[in-house]
């Protein structure tokens, strides 16, 4: 048997038969290591010995080294969505802390539950962060039964936060959101997003990523140029504060609107730190805060609809495909539906005062 290091890993080359055999382990080159690399390579020799397709075999990999080459090919796979990207490279900072140098190969159901009931305990995750994680980690498991990791996507198995559970909509109020732009005032970046999410009805990512080119003032427009779907693709008409907010942005020379001071030439990619800080001092001044930047673009879409717009229009502004998805979004309030009740009410009564018969003999 002929093992050698070579980058940090054991692999090994034989002959059988006079063809030349040669693969890696996917161990670490370590001493403890040693007699399992030796255990991969009999196993690969015994398997051609007696006629099995020794590709069928399992590579032993450990999980961090696995998640490390499997980001790579989500960096690449991903190129249009860098945000769906960055949401699995989020995920996997803490299922790599989790599992460390576990074998991919052994992480089964069990395991995947330590996993939830750590994030949930340890991190005080929401459900839809929990649901991003699993979403993620199946991600993984498919990619690595094409590497031959493991044969199976434990993931599967287990259960995952639905849609309902995981989607968490909060419809901000008058009063908070007096409270947050005036506080907002102090970060001009935090205070322009918020206020173009609220006014355009925009995913957070879609107002940073917008560069010079996509704004026009002339016609009072932006364009959406790449959107996660053809939905998502559009363009939409600005309301008179967004046209004086793009107008200020415009300033400069800067490609993008929303500028990266620490990083010239670069954009703004989250502000989620920033507005988390303005909800914590909130706290400490005796106010509840208690909502995320995407909740303006809820907001956004309960007010459409509370002024009456068809759902199909409110659709197509905030760039989804069906009316089904607009659904969730659209919280009309106790007043607005007592409203509804009795304008629907004057059209019943003009209606049956209308169907009346004339008194005399009928016809």
């Amino acid at each position: 048997m002929a093992l050698r290091k070579r980058g940090g890993r054991w692999h090994y080359r034989f002959k059988v038969d006079g063809k030349r055999y040669a693969e890696t382990t996917g161990l670490a080159a370590t001493t403890r290591n040693k007699t399992k690399a030796q255990q991969v390579e009999a196993e690969h020799r015994q398997a051609l010995l007696e006629g099995r397709n020794p590709s069928r075999r399992i590579q032993v990999r450990e999980f961090d080294a696995a998640a490390k080459e499997f980001l790579e090919w989500a960096k690449m796979e991903y190129p249009a969505h860098p945000n769906s990207y960055q949401r699995i490279a989020t995920s996997f900072a803490s299922a790599t802390e989790f599992f460390g140098r576990e074998a991919v190969s052994l992480i089964d159901e069990g395991r995947l539950e330590a996993f939830k009931t750590w994030r949930v305990n340890k991190h005080k995750i929401r459900d839809v962060t929990l649901r991003h994680d699993l979403h993620a980690m199946s991600t993984f498991f498919r990619y690595a039964i094409k590497q031959r990791w493991t044969r199976e996507n434990p993931v599967r198995n287990i259960t995952i936060p639905s849609d309902a559970e995981a989607v968490r909509i909060h419809v901000i109020s008058d009063d908070e959101e007096k409270y947050y732009f005036v506080r907002a005032a102090k970060n001009q970046d935090l205070h322009d997003l918020a206020q173009l999410i609220l006014n355009q009805g925009m995913r957070p990512d879609e107002v940073l990523g917008l560069r010079r080119e996509d704004i026009d003032l002339e016609r009072g427009q932006l364009s959406i140029r790449n959107g996660k779907s053809p939905a998502a693709r559009r363009t939409l008409d600005l309301t008179s504060e967004s046209r004086r907010i793009f107008a200020r942005r415009l300033e400069g020379n800067s490609p993008w609107i929303f500028r990266s001071k620490r990083n010239p030439g670069m954009r703004l990619t989250r502000l989620n730190g920033a507005h988390d800080k303005l909800c914590a001092k909130a706290l400490e001044e005796g106010v509840s805060v208690r909502f995320v930047l995407y909740d303006f673009r809820h907001t956004f879409a309960t007010r459409l609809a509370q002024a009456g717009i068809d759902l199909a229009t409110i659709a197509a502004i905030l760039g989804h495909n069906s009316i089904r998805i607009v659904q969730r979004y659209v919280h009309p309030t106790a007043e607005h539906k007592r409203d509804a009740m009795m304008r629907y009410d004057e059209i019943l009564r003009v209606g049956r005062e209308g169907n009346k018969a004339p008194e005399g003999r009928p016809n």
